[in-house]
């Protein structure tokens, strides 16, 4: 291969969207196509340790079967005709929580165990690493979907609590206040009887309402109007009792404040947050991104262990009702622009230059 013909391959592998994938040790595309490298004879996944072949070496492949076809054989390093390990327990957890979600009981863990053929120790580290939940963790989380589900519906709470897979009233109450926030009756009475602490104040974001329960913070909202921001609240909790802010909340509303404008002093609150396991997960993985970082979509799926959940995602930060505490705005499209934001993608815009200035 003369120079001018290597200079000219190489020039188009690396214009090619897939050479950066590989520079990245991109693990999201195994499966979605693979390169192989003329001087070794070998074919690889994008993600391989290897050390990284010359571009006007390089060649794309959509398949194993492919790259084979063309004379090249597997990678000994990277296995590419082996799954991914990260893909492998994937897979694995994702059919635990399948069995968790199906069961109308919670499973023990040495069960659980035992279904992933595993130790208790691994595999309580492997869930833990792929959903940011423990096994106890996810389930008490289902369940209290399935509780909320059915107190929604126009069933007694003893029905609800059954339905849902509790063996007994007793053991439900006694964890209720932590799993709903407030006594089951009242939940499903919207909120009735429990009292919600909330002010409102000015930011350089416009106006923000921070409430809270006696659980933590349960909504943080950005916005222009006051008059809306405390119907939105009202509309989220239809029966509870709203209370104004005394002298003690004022310190609180301008600690959130305080860190919106300076995102280096750090938000340390209890927070009081209500979803789903999923949204759970990814609300989780939302607070381990640090100030001034953007990810995006694809990755928080990826982190959480469903590569494939990204618009799952973009759902789950849409549903947040706690700005800034939960950064939502720090996850933006694969092309790194901005995309939908609660309160609006200005806003979003304005916090993540406040945060690279930091």
């Amino acid at each position: 291969m003369n120079i001018q013909v290597k200079s000219v391959k190489a020039t188009a592998i690396e214009n090619d969207p897939r050479w950066v994938r590989v520079r990245a040790r991109d693990k999201s595309q195994t499966s979605i196509f693979y390169y192989s490298v003329s001087t070794t004879g070998v074919y690889c996944k994008p993600s391989c340790a290897a050390r990284l072949a010359r571009p006007e070496h390089v060649a794309f492949y959509s398949s194993c079967e492919e790259a084979e076809r063309a004379g090249f054989r597997p990678c000994k390093r990277c296995k590419p005709r082996q799954p991914d390990l990260a893909e492998t327990h994937s897979k694995m957890v994702t059919e635990i929580c399948r069995l968790i979600e199906d069961s109308d009981q919670i499973i023990n863990m040495e069960t659980l165990a035992n279904k992933a053929g595993l130790s208790v120790y691994h595999f309580h580290r492997i869930f833990k690493a792929v959903t940011g939940l423990t096994p106890k963790a996810y389930s008490i989380a289902h369940q209290t979907k399935k509780v909320r589900n059915e107190l929604s519906k126009n069933t007694t709470v003893t029905e609800a609590i059954f339905e849902a897979g509790y063996n007994s009233n007793s053991r439900f109450y006694e964890k209720s206040t932590r799993i709903l926030g407030m006594t089951p009756s009242n939940y499903k009475a919207g909120g009735a009887n429990i009292k919600i602490h909330f002010a409102v104040g000015e930011c350089s974001l416009g106006t923000i309402l921070v409430a809270h329960t006696e659980r933590g913070v349960c909504a943080i909202f950005l916005g222009e109007n006051p008059e809306k921001l405390v119907q939105d609240l009202q509309d989220t909790f239809p029966r509870a009792q709203l209370l104004g802010a005394d002298c003690d909340y004022e310190a609180l509303i301008a600690k959130v404040i305080g860190f919106i404008e300076v995102p280096s002093l750090g938000l340390d609150l209890p927070l009081d947050v209500r979803g789903t396991a999923f949204q759970l997960r990814v609300w989780q993985a939302l607070q381990k991104i640090p100030a001034g970082t953007m990810i995006s979509y694809t990755d928080i799926a990826q982190l959480i262990g469903s590569p494939k959940a990204a618009r799952a995602v973009a759902s789950a930060c849409a549903a947040n009702k706690i700005a800034v505490a939960i950064p939502c705005h720090r996850v933006v499209r694969n092309d790194g622009a901005l995309s939908g934001y609660r309160w609006g993608v200005d806003r979003k815009r304005v916090l993540l230059e406040m945060e690279a200035k930091t």
